[in-house]
């Protein structure tokens, strides 16, 4: 219901839409918007007190109307005067590689040097993943000799950061969940 509603009503203020449009263009002057009350007897009083203001807005200007005739709007169009383009400034010239810039590896560009008793992230990845895969020998002791760091440093870096691993799960093992489930069931209905 609601909707047909809004089909017919929609329809109804469509009706005849150009020829009232029309009707409202071609008058004369627009209606003026209505005027509070308050602002008619603010207006009554200024006329009342400064009659000079209504002569001085229907007054045409000289002097402004003198300036305005001053005025001159010229534009250069770069298409049009091709030599304009080729012009360029030396000390601003134009990049002579125009390929896109790689993007890091790691989201940032990695220092050059590295101060003592500091690492990049590509070092920390790196002993982070070595210890990983071989505690006994990339040991705590062995990472901060070899990067320059602090023992305690690094054995934090070791407990609180690990790289990825992936764990893909057994296919066999959702199935044995589900006949479990299913003989669990058939115990339930005997």
């Amino acid at each position: 219901m609601g909707k047909a509603m809004s089909v017919v009503g929609r329809q109804v203020q469509r009706f005849n839409v150009e020829n009232r449009a029309q009707k409202v263009i071609s008058q004369a002057k627009p209606k003026p918007a209505p005027k509070f009350e308050s602002n008619l007897r603010d207006l009554e009083r200024v006329l009342k007190d400064h009659p000079e203001i209504v002569e001085e807005q229907s007054r045409k200007n000289v002097q402004l109307d003198e300036n305005l005739r001053q005025v001159y709007v010229t534009s250069k169009d770069v298409m049009i005067d091709p030599k304009a383009a080729q012009t360029q400034d030396p000390d601003k010239p134009l990049p002579i590689n125009r390929t896109t810039v790689e993007e890091y590896e790691f989201g940032h560009l990695e220092p050059r040097t590295v101060t003592k008793g500091r690492c990049t992230l590509r070092q920390a990845v790196q002993f982070i993943g070595n210890h990983q895969t071989d505690p006994q020998q990339w040991t705590s002791a062995k990472i901060a000799e070899y990067y320059n760091m602090k023992e305690p440093l690094v054995k934090n870096i070791l407990n609180h950061f690990k790289s990825f691993e992936v764990h893909l799960p057994d296919k066999n093992l959702e199935r044995r969940r589900v006949l479990t489930r299913a003989a669990e069931g058939a115990k339930q209905i005997e």
